[in-house]
């Protein structure tokens, strides 16, 4: 019997391919990203401020990074599905799976032509603008980030200030922990998330991109719902 076109078999093609952009759109801004953070830890010049509260924690619990880093995701989704009395996402962590992945790929490369300034203005430039791709996406937006544009929406933010706060907060606490701070945790905290917004901006205008994680989420979006 020929499927109806109502049907699930008959719509789920159609809403792959009305999906494809958005997906195309998060791996981009993965990689841009991991691009990016490989080339911070390349500098020697400093960590992001996630870094800092990691290695902060690792001063007084026996964790390795990557369960610090899970261990924060964790907290950050819990406050934001009590705040929005949303159920918990997963989709966070396979950004934090991705991008972690790709990092280790990323550093078998030889970069020791690139000196540590240039590396880290490049390193700013690329977190920043695969921070953008990624939010636009609407897909597996970052744990902090789903808080950022919580405060965003629910307390008219504008974006790069709530995300400024946030990193801050991450920042002091991991710094008050014991976690190093050096001028490319300060490059990343003033001028990562201070370019994101911009960029986003830039996407939409030049790029013609839809910002689907800054815009009005129906219950049950990619960007923040449960059905990731």
């Amino acid at each position: 019997m020929p499927h109806s076109p109502t049907s699930p078999s008959s719509a789920a093609p159609g809403r792959t391919r009305r999906n494809l952009p958005r997906y195309l759109t998060y791996l981009a801004g993965c990689l841009v990203f991991a691009a990016g953070a490989t080339l911070f830890i390349h500098s020697g010049l400093g960590v992001d401020p996630l870094d800092v509260l990691s290695l902060g924690l690792l001063e007084h619990f026996p964790l390795t990074i990557g369960l610090a880093q899970a261990l924060i995701a964790a907290v950050c989704i819990v406050i934001w599905s009590l705040w929005n009395r949303r159920r918990p996402v997963l989709m966070p962590f396979v950004t934090f799976l991705l991008c972690g992945s790709l990092i280790d790929l990323m550093r078998l490369a030889d970069l020791d032509g690139i000196t540590p300034v240039p590396a880290l203005v490049a390193a700013v430039l690329l977190c920043a603008y695969g921070s953008a791709l990624i939010i636009m996406s609407g897909t597996g937006i970052r744990a902090m980030d789903l808080l950022v544009i919580s405060l965003h929406r629910k307390w008219h933010l504008p974006f790069w200030g709530a995300k400024i706060g946030v990193e801050a907060v991450l920042l002091g606490v991991g710094w008050l922990l014991g976690g190093p701070v050096g001028v490319g945790t300060l490059a990343f905290l003033v001028f990562v998330d201070g370019l994101i917004q911009p960029l986003m901006s830039f996407n939409a205008r030049a790029l013609h991109l839809p910002n689907r994680g800054l815009a009005p989420a129906p219950r049950g979006d990619l960007a923040l719902g449960g059905a990731r």
